[in-house]
């Protein structure tokens, strides 16, 4: 085996071992949401709901790619919280007024996201429980 294909051969494992590392370290960030973070419980509840009344309700591929966009935004809105709030008790363990702005912020980034995400729920599912529901 040439030189070049050792190099080829040796960058192409290496990128294979990165890739593993990037995969486990983000399932043990999801894992630590999970576990930790009550409000990724109701997350996870109302989401699996929409999930399955959308399913009942046989949306089609547009509503459900915008069911999915939103359902993912409010999920990466809940998850930069919490990685905003644990950088937050590490840089300022003790109380401080821009801690609180810092983690205040944070939490409204998500009541907004969640709130949006109930709107376009609504608009998209609304129309079809009507129907479905015979009104």
């Amino acid at each position: 085996m040439c030189d070049k294909s050792k190099n080829i051969r040796t960058a192409t494992i290496n990128f294979l071992r990165t890739r593993q590392w990037s995969f486990r370290y983000a399932l043990d960030g999801l894992a630590h949401v999970i576990r930790t973070q009550q409000n990724a419980w109701v997350h996870l509840t109302i989401s699996t709901f929409v999930v399955i009344v959308a399913i009942w309700l046989g949306l089609d591929r547009i509503e459900w790619a915008i069911l999915m966009l939103i359902i993912g935004l409010v999920w990466m809105a809940e998850f930069l919280n919490t990685a905003l709030e644990v950088i937050v008790d590490l840089a300022s363990p003790e109380k401080h007024p821009l801690a609180k702005i810092g983690k205040d912020v944070g939490a409204a980034a998500v009541l907004i996201t969640a709130m949006v995400s109930v709107v376009i729920g609504v608009l998209i599912l609304g129309p079809h429980l009507l129907e479905k529901l015979g009104f």
